[in-house]
Formats: C-alpha cells, structure tokens, sequence
C-alpha cells in the first residue's frame, strides 16, 4: 500500500476568518475508477468567498467534504494525475477544473471521454453536474499553456458573467435600457462589461468604492462608473437591470428605492460585501420596489443554451469569447504567485475582507 501525505487548506464554515491546514493521506490502492490528482496551482478570487458564503444553501461545501464545521473551498486549477483505477485516465494527464485547495485531491472518475471527465463520486449526487468535470488540456482547441494563470482566474466566472448576458439579451433585457453593475471593481463584473460591451446593445453603469474608482474607470468597459454614495443621482427614468455582485443589503435596498419599477429585473450573483449580508441570500421576500431580486444560477441558462444550440456551439461561443478576454485581461492584471502557507493564508483573509487589489490576480500553490 502507498500512501501519498497531502495537505488541504479549510475554512470554518460558520466563521470564515478561522482556516487551518490539515494534513491528511491518500491511499493509492485504489477502487474501481478512482483517481488521484495533485493540484498544480490554483486561483482565488471574490467568486470564491461567494462559493464560501452560499455554501450551505447552493452545496458547494459538499463537493470536497470534510469533517462537520469544516469546509473546502472550491477553486479552480491545474492538476495531474498521478494515480488511476480507471483504464480510459491515464497517470500524466494534465486536467482543468474545480478541485479545493489543496496538494491532492481523490476523486472517482466517469463520463470519461475523449475532451475530459467528471467525478462521479457518490457524495456529488444531487449537485449541478456543471462542477463535476475535469477537461483534458491537450482537447481543448482554445488551450494556450501561456494563458492558464489567466484562465484560473476568469474562465469560471467569465462563463458565469457570458451567461447573465446572454440571459438578459435571451429575455429582451426585460425592456431595460442600461446595466447597473455593483462591485465593479471584481472580476466577475469586468467579465461581465466585457460582454455587454462586445454585444453593444446595452449601456452598462459600473458601481464601485471610491477607492477603486480609478481602477474601473481605466478599464474602458463600463460607459459610465459612480461610487456607492451617488448612487441617488443616476436617472431615476432609465428602465433599468441590476447585476448585483455586492450582496450589500444597504446598496440593494437604494437601488431599488431610486429605481422604484423601472427597475425591471434584479438579478443577484456575488456577495463580495460580506459585512452587509441580505439574511437569506436566496430570498425575494425583501419587499423591495421594483423586480424581486432573484439569484443567478448559471447552470439552468447553460442547460438551455445546449439545448438551443448544441453543447458543441455553446462551448465555442462562450470560449472564443473567453480568449478575447483573456488578452484584454492581460493588459490590466498582474499575476502574483503565492506558494508559503502563511502567505497564502494572507491571500485568502485579504480576499474575504474585500481588501484584494482588484489590479493583482492571485494564482497559488500548496
């Protein structure tokens, strides 16, 4: 029997400042269509801490689980395989996908095809499949070895923010005329100026700090930028959707008080503003005017999209426009590189206190 000594970053699921290192093992001898990969790097972001925050009421603390107050944030990396039960996985593979952060992560592997395959392990049943999958780089024609710090960093939340849009356009916008997009400053946000901006219908209204409002107003992709507290002097008029990325009880509440019904849908996505939580962050009981917020989930526009086009047009749409904004984003991101666990621990307490320079892209490595 080989035993491969792994060690795993956990966050305490009721307290997330509270995080630990927990060395464990992993036994080789394998079952059927298991498979061990060793996590190569992996990039943390705002859309993180959002996994974190809904973790209990959207699931993703049971993709990686652990003992009862604990939990395994999901991220998205780079891993090989090092370890395989299953004939059609081969030890070498270089695979993408969501896998916690972590030096190893056990998994049992299905679906296999010639693109990737997804972890089948009992404890997934019940959760979006969109989460499941690990894709084989050599398969992917949009793969560049020189993009993949940039692709951990966005290709989960540019998907995510392609898809608002193309929900929005896929619904007439509900009859508005303008995006109004809190939390400009994080990724998800840019991601999503990025794609209102290529499709060009819509105007898009960014709302940021006053501490990051240089940042958004150099990115070029919102056509209008404003802090939190002028939120009062926009036009109350324009028909109007919001992306809400914040999760600010405070900020939601103005904007729908400002907008009254010409706030024409209130879609809610992100909770980068943790200390100014809505209490249930599913709920549309808030009683506010205008649209009832409602969360965003990106695998039900994802399923539809396969089922209009194709899963094959979907993907090549969403990844060409993936690989312009890549290049965009090389062009306003530093890439900082994090291997020492103290540091590491930083990076995720900066993150979660919405203290992260939105110009540096943590990408790290256990």
């Amino acid at each position: 029997m080989s035993v491969i000594n792994a060690q795993v970053f956990e966050v305490n699921k009721k307290h997330l400042l509270e995080t630990h290192f927990r060395d464990i093992k992993i036994d080789t001898t394998l079952a059927t269509d298991e498979v061990v990969l060793k996590i190569d790097k992996f990039a943390l972001t705002a859309n993180n801490i959002s996994y974190a925050i809904a973790g209990d009421t959207l699931g993703y603390w049971q993709f990686f689980p652990s003992e009862q107050s604990w939990g395994r944030l999901p991220v998205m990396g780079f891993a090989e395989v090092v370890a395989s039960n299953n004939d059609q996985v081969n030890i070498g593979e270089r695979v993408w996908g969501f896998m916690p952060m972590a030096t190893h992560v056990k998994i049992t592997a299905g679906k296999v095809t010639k693109g990737g395959f997804s972890d089948i392990s009992p404890h997934r049943e019940g959760l979006s499949p969109i989460y499941a999958p690990f894709e084989r780089v050599e398969s992917n024609p949009f793969y560049k070895v020189e993009n993949e710090d940039f692709e951990m960093l966005v290709r989960g939340l540019f998907t995510t923010s392609w898809l608002i849009d193309d929900f929005m356009f896929d619904n007439n916008y509900f009859g508005a005329t303008e995006y109004l997009i809190t939390s400009a400053s994080s990724k998800t946000s840019i991601a999503l100026a990025f794609a209102i901006k290529e499709r060009g219908e819509l105007l898009a209204v960014g709302i940021t700090s006053e501490s990051n409002r240089d940042f958004v107003e150099a990115l070029g992709c919102y056509d209008k930028v404003i802090s939190y507290d002028e939120i009062t002097q926009l036009d109350a008029n324009t028909p109007s959707v919001l992306v809400d990325m914040a999760g600010s009880k405070t900020t939601l509440t103005a904007i729908h008080n400002h907008f009254m019904e010409q706030l024409k849908y209130s879609c809610r996505v992100g909770v980068t503003h943790h200390s100014d939580l809505i209490a249930n962050e599913l709920s549309t009981d808030l009683n506010l005017p205008g649209a009832k917020p409602t969360f965003f989930f990106a695998p039900t526009q994802l399923k539809k999209r396969t089922v209009d086009w194709g899963t094959n047009e979907s993907m090549t749409k969403i990844n060409a426009s993936l690989l312009r904004f890549i290049t965009f984003f090389r062009s306003i991101i530093t890439i900082n590189h994090t291997t020492e666990s103290a540091d590491i621990n930083k990076v995720y307490q900066k993150t979660l206190m919405g203290k992260a320079d939105a110009a540096i892209g943590q990408v790290l490595s256990l």
